[in-house]
């Protein structure tokens, strides 16, 4: 069971437990040090959470390549993520910044890419070509 959860959960979590619950501003920087050539590079929490996002959303693309039973549930767990993450985006004050707009289009992107993929590994395995 723990298979089907959809990974981006625990950004959105980890963005909703900063946020909600201990207040951390997104804005904080995580990652400060100078680059070969001279130039400052900074991390903020959030560019972080997003850059944890992007790995996690390559994970999920990967996971939908599988078929079967267990795909139909990982597709429904990341269609539930979807709406809560964009309801959160659209109701909570804290949730209404541009961080959690990436991570929320990133979990339509795991919907949509999850049934691209199965659509296609399926058609495929089928055979259903013109």
């Amino acid at each position: 069971m723990l298979a089907n959860i959809p990974l981006l959960i625990f950004v959105i979590g980890a963005y909703n437990v900063l946020a909600l619950i201990t207040g951390t501003p997104m804005t904080g920087t995580m990652v400060s040090l100078t680059l070969p050539g001279g130039t400052p590079f900074v991390m903020t929490l959030g560019e972080v959470l997003i850059l944890v996002g992007l790995v996690l959303l390559y994970l999920e693309i990967f996971k939908s390549t599988r078929t079967g039973v267990v795909s139909i549930i990982d597709h429904l767990l990341s269609i539930a993520l979807f709406i809560v993450a964009l309801v959160e985006f659209l109701l909570l004050p804290a949730m209404g910044t541009a961080t959690f707009l990436i991570l929320t289009v990133m979990t339509l992107v795991d919907v949509i890419a999850g049934f691209t993929v199965t659509i296609s590994g399926a058609r495929r395995d089928v055979g259903l070509t013109r």
